[in-house]
C-alpha cells in the first residue's frame, strides 16, 4: 500500500446523485453511524450535515482565489486578491491570458509576494496548457485525477486541491489526512493522548466509505464541542 497520500482521493467519480450535501441521505448516515459507531455518536452530538458547497464557476479562479488567501487572514487575502482582479479583471475578465499579460510588478504591487506572483503566473500557463480543467471537464473527473492535474501547479498542494473538491465541488469521498482539524477531531473524537499519523487516519478512513468528506467534516465540528470521552458504544 502506497505510503503517499493519494489514496485519500478515489479513481472512480461519484455519481451526480452522490454529491453533497443533497447525496448524504437519511440512509446513507444510518449506513456510515453502523461503520463506525464511535463516529454515530459524534454526528448525533452535533446534528444534522450542513455542508455549505459554494458554487464552482471555474478551476482556475478558483485556485487563482486558493493562491491569494494562502498563509493569511480572511481579512487581509480579500484586500489582496480584490487588488489582483482590479488588475487582471473581474468575473469572465479573469482569464489566464489576462493575468499573464500582466507584468509581474503589477501583481506584487496589489499586494502579493513573489512566491504568489510566480504560482499565480504558473497558475495561468498551466490552465492554457489544458492541465488545469474547464469546470465541464472537471466534473468528469476522478478525485484522483483531479488531484493530480492540479498539484502540478507551483504553489498547489494536495490539501488545497482537496478543499476544492470538498468544499465547491461536493465529493463525497475526500480524506484530508493532513489537515490539522481533521487529525484534531479525530483525537478527540476517539480519546486519543496524540494526533493520529496521516497512514493511521487513512487506514481508519476505510470504514467511513465512501463518505469520507462527511467522517471529515464532523471531525472538524468535534472541535465545536465540550471536550468528553470517545464513545464507548
Amino acid at each position: 500500500m502506497p505510503v503517499a497520500p493519494a489514496p485519500a482521493t478515489s479513481d472512480v467519480l461519484p455519481s451526480a446523485d452522490s454529491l453533497l450535501p443533497e447525496g448524504f441521505t437519511p440512509a446513507a448516515r444510518r449506513a456510515l453511524a453502523k461503520a463506525d459507531p464511535t463516529l454515530g455518536a459524534l454526528m448525533k452530538r452535533v446534528g444534522p450535515f450542513t455542508l455549505q458547497v459554494e458554487a464552482l464557476h471555474s478551476p482556475f479562479q478558483a485556485l487563482a482565489r486558493s493562491i491569494a488567501y494562502q498563509q493569511l487572514t480572511g481579512k487581509a487575502a480579500a484586500t489582496i486578491f480584490g487588488r489582483v482582479c482590479e488588475r487582471v479583471g473581474t468575473g469572465k475578465r479573469f482569464t489566464p491570458e489576462a493575468v499573464l499579460a500582466l507584468p509581474v510588478e503589477s501583481l506584487r504591487e496589489a499586494g502579493l509576494s513573489g512566491a504568489k506572483a510566480a504560482a499565480l503566473r504558473d497558475l495561468a500557463a498551466k490552465a492554457l496548457e489544458g492541465e488545469v480543467p474547464t469546470l465541464v471537464r472537471a466534473k468528469r473527473m476522478s478525485d484522483a485525477a483531479l488531484v493530480e492535474h492540479l498539484t502540478k501547479v507551483r504553489g498547489i498542494g494536495q490539501w488545497t486541491v482537496e478543499m476544492l473538491l470538498i468544499f465547491r465541488l461536493g465529493r463525497p469521498d475526500i480524506l484530508p489526512v493532513d489537515d490539522y482539524g481533521v487529525r484534531k477531531g479525530f483525537m478527540r473524537t476517539y480519546g486519543l493522548e496524540a494526533m493520529p499519523r496521516p497512514k493511521e487516519l487513512l487506514a481508519h478512513g476505510e470504514r467511513w466509505r465512501p463518505w469520507r468528506s462527511v467522517a471529515s467534516w464532523y471531525m472538524w465540528r468535534a472541535l465545536e464541542l465540550p471536550e468528553s470521552p470517545a464513545s464507548e458504544d
